[in-house]
């Protein structure tokens, strides 16, 4: 089962990964309530893709996050999203690189248990899109970052009946400015870096 699970999960993050040239943002429904939102972590990932050794893009994913946006559809730009990922939930389809990534080596899980974004500025790039600027911080190390967002969708989830939004969002950044630079440089220093968020109404 464990198996399988980490299968489905690589190939759901190839499949976001291969659609981020691609994806356009829907249009802001008029009627999203303002407010207070917190991921749902059950239906939010972080995924990650870089070059290894130049033959292909491989991709991982953190599947434990948490956080919070400040939303309000008729001001973007007043937009405030934070974001915590646990570094101990990285998923591989290789149970090894698994173990590895969370190892001093790489993310160093123990040292480091969390990564964290926080936006600064909000700004408006078009219908349903916008660009979030703030400090993104890895393995104790803080950089200013750039997520490209756009709105997926909204309503009331007909499971837990919590009003839901639904935002993707994708950064490229150098994993080498983080201190975390394992195998350059035959693995890339690029990492393109994509969430996709659930959040619920509080």
């Amino acid at each position: 089962m464990k198996k399988r699970t980490l299968l489905t999960s690589s190939l759901a993050a190839f499949g976001l990964i291969a659609t981020l040239g691609t994806a356009s943002a829907a249009p802001l429904p008029a009627d999203i309530p303002s407010g207070q939102y917190a991921i749902e972590p059950g239906h939010t990932q972080v995924i990650f893709s870089l070059l290894h050794f130049g033959f292909t893009n491989y991709s991982g994913l953190f599947s434990d996050a948490s956080g919070t946006l400040k939303f309000n559809p008729k001001h973007l730009d007043r937009t405030k999203l934070d974001v915590t990922l646990k570094i101990d939930s990285v998923q591989t389809t290789s149970p090894r690189l698994t173990d590895e990534l969370k190892s001093a080596d790489w993310f160093d899980a123990a040292q480091f248990p969390t990564a964290t974004f926080v936006s600064s500025s909000v700004t408006p790039t078009g219908e349903g899109a916008a660009d979030i600027s703030g400090d993104l911080t890895i393995h104790g190390i803080t950089k200013p970052a750039t997520l490209h967002a756009h709105f997926i969708g909204a309503g009331v989830n007909p499971m837990d009946k919590a009003y839901t939004i639904g935002f993707e969002g994708t950064a490229t950044v150098k994993r080498s400015e983080f201190g975390v630079s394992q195998y350059l440089p035959v693995v890339g220093d690029d990492v393109t870096l994509m969430i996709a968020g659930a959040f619920e109404k509080k």
